[in-house]
C-alpha cells in the first residue's frame, strides 16, 4: 500500500512538473520579450538624460558672467586673462572630458577627453564676451588641430565651450569674422561645443607663471607670449 502510494504520487509529481515546464516554455519568450522592451526603453531614456553640468572652482557673483575656453597651456591662458579689466578670475582646469574630477597625469595621458581649459568669470558691462574671444584668437593659434607649439594631443586642442545659445553664436560669428578677414594664414579650427563640464585644476596650477618665474617653460614660451599680448591689448588692461 505505502509503495503504491509512492508510486502514485511519484506519478503525480511527473504530471504537475511537466505542467509547470509547459507553462514555462510558453511563459519564457514572453518573459523575454517584456525584459528586451523594458531594457530597450531604459536606454533610451538613458540616451535622452542631460548630462550633467559640473563646473567647480569659484563660481560667479550676481551680473557676471562666465567664459570657458581652451586654447593650448593653460599656464598662459591663466597669466593674460586675468589681467583684463573687467575679469575677477581666470582659473585652470580641465573642461569637455568624460571622467570626473581628472587629475594632471590622466588629462596629460590625453585618455579622459578633457582639454587644458581657462575659466573666466568677468563682468559683462566692462568687457563682453566677444572681446574675450578676439584676445582669445591672438594670444594662441586657433588653426592648429590638437597642437599649440610643442604642446601636442587633444587635451592642448582649441576650443569654446559655450554656456548658453548667446555666447555660441557669438563664438561661431567670431570665428566666421576672423576668417574672413584673414588674420591667420590657415582657417580656424576651434570647436564651438555646448559647455558640459570644468574641474578646476590642482592648487599648484594657480597663477603658475607668477608663482614661478624662473621655470623654463614660463621663460622662454609664455613670457614672449605675455609680452605680445601686453603690446596689443594695452588699453585693456588693469592698471
Amino acid at each position: 500500500m505505502f509503495a503504491k502510494r509512492k508510486v502514485q504520487f511519484g506519478i503525480g509529481a511527473l504530471v504537475v512538473a511537466a505542467g509547470f515546464l509547459a507553462n514555462a516554455l510558453v511563459a519564457a519568450p514572453a518573459a523575454r520579450e517584456k525584459e528586451t522592451k523594458t531594457t530597450k526603453t531604459a536606454a533610451k531614456e538613458t540616451v535622452k538624460a542631460a548630462p550633467k553640468i559640473v563646473s567647480t572652482g569659484t563660481q560667479p557673483k550676481a551680473g557676471q558672467q562666465v567664459a570657458s575656453f581652451a586654447g593650448g597651456c593653460f599656464w598662459s591662458l591663466d597669466a593674460m586673462f586675468k589681467q583684463l579689466k573687467g575679469v575677477s578670475s581666470a582659473e585652470p582646469g580641465y573642461g569637455g572630458g568624460k571622467t570626473a574630477n581628472p587629475t594632471y597625469e590622466q588629462v596629460g595621458a590625453g585618455k579622459t577627453g578633457h582639454a587644458e581649459t581657462i575659466n573666466i568669470i568677468f563682468d559683462p558691462k566692462v568687457i563682453s564676451y566677444r572681446e574675450l574671444l578676439d584676445v582669445l584668437f591672438t594670444v594662441h593659434d586657433p588653426t592648429t588641430l590638437n597642437r599649440q607649439g610643442a604642446d601636442e594631443g587633444t587635451q592642448y586642442r582649441s576650443a569654446i565651450w559655450a554656456r548658453d545659445v548667446a555666447q555660441k553664436e557669438i563664438a561661431q560669428a567670431a570665428i566666421k569674422d576672423w576668417n574672413a578677414a584673414k588674420t591667420w594664414k590657415n582657417p580656424i579650427v576651434t570647436e564651438v561645443t555646448d559647455f558640459s563640464n570644468f574641474y578646476r585644476a590642482e592648487d599648484y596650477h594657480l597663477d603658475y607663471y607668477n608663482q614661478n618665474p624662473k621655470e623654463q617653460y614660463n621663460k622662454y614660451v609664455i613670457a614672449p607670449k605675455i609680452e605680445k599680448f601686453h603690446a596689443k591689448f594695452k588699453a585693456k588692461l588693469k592698471a
